[in-house]
């Protein structure tokens, strides 16, 4: 398949490589040199354009009007939404796939007809239809309200910095679904260390979304 990436960031990159490496075409679209740069250097079979994916022009360039699958990943849900439509409703785009970073956002994503999830592992599974049963049973979960997929960036100040995750305390109901540092996908495990800049990928239930949160965030 042809898919456009609209964010060059941690998730956004780390979707190309995983994409690029089942044999598909990628092309990345991210604002930021210094993160295409990265991109274009660090990963094979790629197609890097330094350009705003919620402009028409640099969508052209990027051969939008063949694409199969367009994925919206950035840290902004505004500009997510912008790309989504303007990929459906301007190119004809088969398949719009959206990165939600609050939760709360994810109904307005759906009642437009845009696939939004917030895990790389479940937006690729989406975008090659193989999403497993458990996949299924997670997405179902999250429709209903009786869990959240919270994504957040360690900060540099945090004080789990360089902490085992057994030994950090967290809420109860949650569970760390993956761990992305430096384009690397993580599966954490008791011993797996945390660092300051690590993006968390965690379930939960709604009632202790900020409490994780804050411990994530050293604010507890």
């Amino acid at each position: 398949m042809y898919i456009i990436i609209g964010g060059g960031g941690k998730v956004g990159s780390s979707l190309a490589r995983k994409l690029a490496n089942r044999g598909h075409a990628v092309v990345v679209l991210d604002k930021s040199a210094e993160k295409c740069a990265r991109i274009a250097e660090s990963t094979d079979n790629v197609l890097v354009i330094n350009g705003d994916a919620c402009d028409v022009k640099y969508m052209e360039e990027a051969g939008a009007e063949r694409a199969d699958v367009l994925a919206a990943v950035t840290g902004d849900d505004d500009d997510n939404l912008v790309m989504c439509q303007l990929a459906t409703e301007g190119f004809n785009i088969p398949k719009a796939v959206a990165r939600v970073n609050d939760p709360r956002n994810e109904r307005i994503f759906h009642a437009l007809g845009i696939n939004a999830l917030s895990s790389t592992t479940i937006i690729t599974s989406l975008i090659e239809k193989e999403a497993t049963i458990g996949d299924i049973i997670t997405l179902q979960a999250l429709q209903k309200g009786n869990l959240v997929l919270v994504e957040m960036d360690l900060p540099r100040n945090t004080p789990i910095d360089g902490k085992k995750l057994v030994d950090i305390k967290l809420p109860k109901k949650v569970v760390l679904v993956s761990v992305i540092r430096d384009d690397e996908v993580i599966i954490p495990r008791g011993n797996t260390i945390l660092k300051a800049g690590d993006a968390v990928i965690a379930l939960t239930v709604p009632d202790n979304e900020q409490a994780l949160r804050d411990i994530l965030a050293g604010e507890r």
